[in-house]
């Protein structure tokens, strides 16, 4: 198991260098169909072609899948533009793969059951993978332009049928960052940095006005009380009749 996935991961690499040759030589959607090993038409969904997207099915035995972000490894998704990614698949069964669709949706990472956004399923015509085969096929979508940026959950399917019976394998089931374009800054993190930077200027002005409004309590000189000072009579009555106030009564009469 372990040898197979790394071949289907080696597969998809080489894939993806065919890929950004064949999308160097045009631009043409049949190129790049023509690209992902020209084993089916390329199309988009659409009213006259069957849904598989309300039908849960089961994978079939001897199919493993694989997928690779081409130079995309860090799963940066930029809202409102359009994302690629290759879906590998290798045939261990006796039987003929008919590959019908590739689809994805994006989910809230905490809970699955809420759909924040299925995504246009890309469908194959005539597409087949013979028995001890691979094929790799490109899935491109478009993640919504009015989604707010954040993590969320990307699952990925590729639907088939092998002798007309119905089968799916999920190939990727993780979490995606979601950028608005142009830039990693989003609307509400540009509000938060000027909500946090005019709070970090009020509190300087706070502080400001504090440490002056102490200086201004440090310099004020203390006042000093400066007056006569007055004797108190009654402190002195133990003193009469000794011989300090007979000395100071005898002063008094040589001045006069």
């Amino acid at each position: 198991m372990t040898v197979r996935a790394l071949f289907l991961l080696a597969l998809l690499l080489f894939s993806t260098s065919l890929l950004q040759v064949a999308r160097c030589q045009s631009n043409s959607d049949a190129e790049v169909v023509e690209a992902a090993d020209e084993r089916g038409d390329l199309g988009i969904v659409g009213d006259d072609v069957q849904d598989f997207d309300g039908g849960r099915f089961n994978p079939a035995l001897g199919v493993e899948t694989a997928y690779v972000f081409p130079k995309n490894p860090s799963r940066v998704i930029v809202a409102g533009e359009e994302s690629t990614l290759l879906v590998g698949i290798q045939n261990g069964g006796e039987s003929n793969i008919n590959v019908i669709a590739i689809q994805a949706s994006v989910h809230l990472p905490f809970d699955h059951r809420y759909f924040v956004q299925n995504l246009t399923a890309q469908f194959f015509n005539s597409s087949s993978v013979s028995p001890s085969s691979q094929a790799t096929y490109p899935y491109a979508f478009a993640i919504s332009k009015f989604l707010q940026p954040g993590a969320f959950d990307l699952v990925g399917t590729i639907v088939y049928e092998i002798d007309q019976h119905p089968f799916q394998n999920t190939f990727y089931n993780g979490t995606i960052e979601v950028i608005e374009a142009g830039g990693l800054l989003s609307v509400e993190s540009v509000i938060l940095l000027c909500l946090g930077t005019a709070l970090v200027g009020l509190f300087g002005f706070w502080l400001r006005t504090q440490v002056a409004h102490l200086s201004k309590k440090t310099k004020k000189a203390p006042k000093v009380e400066v007056g006569t000072a007055t004797t108190d009579s009654s402190r002195d009555e133990w003193l009469q009749g000794t011989a300090y106030t007979q000395s100071i009564s005898n002063k008094s009469k040589k001045k006069k």
